[in-house]
């Protein structure tokens, strides 16, 4: 989170009226600004902010990153001031996911001005982790590390055309021929209903015999139901096929799904 001379103060998001809420402190046009762009602007009268058209979520947001060159504080220092702190839920449509680490009296101007509007509430990272999850977004340590190559974690994307011809990325001689046949295992979404599948459940073929590991499992508030992602051998991958998932050593039904689980709203120029 942290850049040459910029500290994240805080990311608006996700919502549909993210940008909205912001555009009410800064003069330039948000709807310039797509998906992955940046400008720097005065944001809430604190100058020298970095404004960012991302966030992790599947959804529209952005980060704000303000210029400081001294001290540091922990975002609950700020959040105190505030009266204050991220939870992990999130009952409104709209988050705004403060983390501060910048001198406290700048980060408290920049979230109260944020915080006077009524859509805007404080969440914590349980909230965005559920939000990532719904979107199919990895998380590194947990559904891809090292030893994950982009085909078997459904990344090829990643790979550009020019890429691919010239072989020159680092696992180039693995990669390009599993781009051009069958890989051992692929990176899937599951669908249950019943117990949450969470991190490190066996999965399993309607036979009992343990197939895979479930990497990030949650309740999805969006569907009203229990979603996760893991790894099965290629044979499994397809999306309608039935698993089961043992889950407090229970074993329950669960079904390979589509992601993203939620579709997703990325800000785009049209």
């Amino acid at each position: 989170m942290l850049g040459p001379g910029y500290l994240v103060t805080g990311s608006l998001g996700p919502g549909p009226t993210a940008a909205q809420v912001l555009q009410a402190g800064v003069a330039d046009d948000l709807r310039k600004l797509p998906f992955m762009t940046s400008a720097v602007m005065e944001v809430f009268g604190v100058s020298g902010c970095r404004v960012t058209r991302c966030g992790y979520t599947g959804e529209d947001g952005v980060e704000v990153c303000q210029e400081v060159v001294w001290g540091q504080y922990r975002a609950q220092d700020a959040c105190e001031g505030l009266g204050v702190c991220g939870t992990g839920s999130f009952p409104s449509a709209l988050w705004c996911f403060i983390q501060i680490s910048v001198p406290v009296a700048g980060a408290v101007h920049l979230a109260t001005a944020i915080l006077k509007n009524p859509e805007v509430k404080l969440a914590g990272l349980a909230a965005r982790d559920t939000l990532r999850l719904e979107a199919g977004l990895c998380l590194y340590g947990n559904d891809i590390d090292e030893h994950t190559t982009p085909v078997e974690g459904g990344l090829s994307w990643t790979l550009g055309k020019r890429r691919r011809a010239a072989m020159d990325f680092p696992g180039a001689k693995v990669i390009v021929p599993q781009l051009k046949g069958r890989v051992q295992r692929r990176r899937v979404g599951l669908m249950c209903e019943g117990a949450p599948m969470r991190a490190h459940s066996p999965i399993l073929n309607m036979e009992g015999t343990k197939i895979g590991t479930v990497t990030s499992g949650c309740p999805s508030p969006s569907l009203k139901k229990n979603v996760a992602m893991g790894y099965v051998p290629c044979e499994y991958s397809r999306p309608g096929t039935m698993l089961l998932v043992e889950v407090r050593r229970k074993q329950q039904m669960a079904v390979v799904s589509k992601m993203p689980f939620v579709p997703t709203n990325y800000y785009t120029l049209k």
